[in-house]
């Protein structure tokens, strides 16, 4: 009798399998070659490649059927930025351990200037400030005078690798936990700067990554504010060793101490930065790119689907000479699954709800377009019922599975793993959460103004190879293409996992824009105050 019924249930996994995909593989993938394209310029917001892919968009987006939906009856928002160039000449000397080490920018340090113009930086003394924490009982900073000094801090929260929970949810990251609020911490505290062992896993990137973004152009929303914080850097984790350990400290005993909720934070003697540099400030203006699709019973009433077009542009090439980052993984795939659900909704019966498809500018330097329509919405919030982000990390064959991203928070998981296994698939938690990844993508600006948002990816337990060979796609990915010039558009990828996460995607959105249920966020949850009771 058991063997019969796990007979049925396999026939039953296997014809739920086996349906069709209301997705196709073969558009996103004619998609992603395009996007993906040299001729393009690696999208970058404000170089020569934005204008070709707007274009492309707008194109697209008429052609599935949407209206424009951006300011004045067009298709786009425009985006007013400030873009960052560092001049060429930046130096950075480290003093520590009676040494002073001159450290090549984009190979053992990086140096991100914050303020137009000519930064010096003489001979800051360093503060160890462990994981740069203020928040949920810890304060680095409490009682510490950190005017014209310059915090060294860990990767992560204390919660990484403690083995223990410590009130920091365990192996998730807090948002605490993200490089900018401890960059915003340690600036409301008085510091100069920043420097950040960085450490694999502790980053969930390389040092590859890190280093050789280093003379990437940076941006901020305009109007450009004067920033207190004069500089941040990273060090590669074999100086950072060296560092701690010229204050008698390894790695394994910073760590201990500032898991301490009573840690606060620690001169290093003898060590100090010297740095010099200058930025370029120009304003430019970039677009998100935005298609309607008025809903036919209750169009006041919104469900958000979004993905950002931006890659890296022309900019920094690596050891072959290339120098242009495609990002056909990160994010023409995405963008790809943006335009496919699209066509997806305008073949098919009007919705209920009104559907914007929205194109983000800017990902890539800090969500800027995506926080720029939160703040600007073409539509309100307040009657916005959920987004649905479309980034996915790496380009999969088929998959037994989907990965949610940042799950627990909202009982609109449920409608996900409704749509997930009606296509015979199970929804999985994301295998990292001490990536931090629900604050790195363009759904967050929405959720912390309190609209539900749902983040997840292709699974990796592939139909042929399983877990094994899905984490040494990923790992391999992560390892020497991602931010990379080599995420370029690989003529043997099937795009079949793509498929079955945009897929999904249009099933949930699909049951969301024809339904009157109003999602929420579990009991509990930060962003749960944020929620009204119903559309406004």
């Amino acid at each position: 009798m058991r063997t019969l019924l796990l007979s049925i249930a396999t026939l039953a996994a296997t014809a739920a399998a086996a349906a069709p995909l209301p997705i196709s593989a073969a558009h996103i993938r004619a998609d992603v070659r395009t996007l993906a394209a040299d001729d393009f310029g690696g999208r970058g917001p404000g170089e020569d490649g934005e204008l070709k892919t707007i274009t492309f968009l707008q194109n697209a987006m008429a052609a599935a059927g949407l209206q424009p939906g951006g300011t004045d009856g067009g298709w786009l928002q425009e985006v007013p930025l400030i873009r960052l160039d560092r001049s060429p000449g930046a130096a950075v000397t480290l003093t520590f351990g009676g040494r002073t080490r001159i450290l090549l920018p984009g190979h053992d340090v990086t140096l991100a200037l914050r303020n137009p113009g000519v930064t010096a930086i003489t001979n800051l003394p360093l503060v160890f400030a462990g994981f740069g924490i203020v928040g949920q009982g810890h304060d680095a900073y409490r009682g510490v005078d950190m005017a014209g000094k310059v915090a060294v801090v860990l990767a992560n929260d204390p919660d990484f690798e403690a083995d223990a929970d410590l009130g920091f949810e365990g192996r998730r990251m807090v948002l605490a936990g993200r490089i900018g609020a401890k960059f915003e911490a340690a600036a409301r505290a008085g510091a100069v700067g920043v420097i950040v062992i960085h450490e694999d896993a502790a980053a969930s990137y390389p040092w590859l990554q890190v280093a050789s973004g280093d003379a990437l152009p940076a941006m901020a929303p305009a109007p450009l504010a004067a920033a207190s914080l004069k500089f941040s850097s990273w060090l590669p984790l074999r100086l950072g060793n060296e560092l701690l350990a010229s204050a008698g400290l390894t790695l394994a005993d910073a760590k201990a101490r500032a898991r301490a909720p009573g840690f606060t934070a620690l001169p290093l003697p003898g060590a100090s930065i010297w740095a010099l540099g200058g930025i370029k400030a120009t304003p430019i203006t970039s677009h998100n790119v935005i298609g309607i699709l008025p809903g036919a019973a209750r169009p006041g009433e919104v469900l958000l689907y979004g993905a950002h077009w931006d890659a890296n542009g022309r900019n920094g090439p690596d050891t072959s000479g290339d120098g242009i980052r495609n990002g056909a993984v990160d994010n023409a795939t995405g963008t790809a699954e943006l335009l496919a659900i699209a066509r997806a909704f305008g073949k098919g019966p009007r919705p209920a709800r009104t559907v914007i498809f929205a194109a983000w500018t800017a990902e890539e330097k800090g969500l800027l377009g995506s926080e720029y329509y939160a703040a600007h919405p073409v539509r309100p919030l307040a009657s916005t019922v959920a987004v649905i982000n479309l980034d996915p990390h790496v380009v999969l064959p088929a998959a037994r599975n989907i990965e949610l991203v940042g799950g627990g928070r909202t009982p609109l998981e449920a409608e996900l793993r409704t749509a997930a296994a009606s296509l015979g698939l199970v929804v999985s938690d994301e295998p990292h959460p001490e990536a931090g990844w629900y604050f790195r993508s363009d759904h967050y600006p929405f959720a912390r103004r309190g609209v539900p948002a749902l983040s997840f990816r292709a699974g990796r337990d592939l139909v042929s190879g399983g877990t094994a060979k899905g984490d040494a796609l990923v790992d391999a990915y992560n390892a020497t293409r991602y931010h990379q010039p080599s995420d370029a558009f690989m003529r043997d990828w099937t795009f079949a996992g793509t498929a079955q996460e945009a897929s999904v995607a249009f099933l949930v959105g699909r049951k969301l824009a024809d339904s009157t249920d109003w999602p929420v966020w579990n009991a509990g949850n930060e962003f749960a105050p944020l929620r009204g009771a119903g559309p406004k």
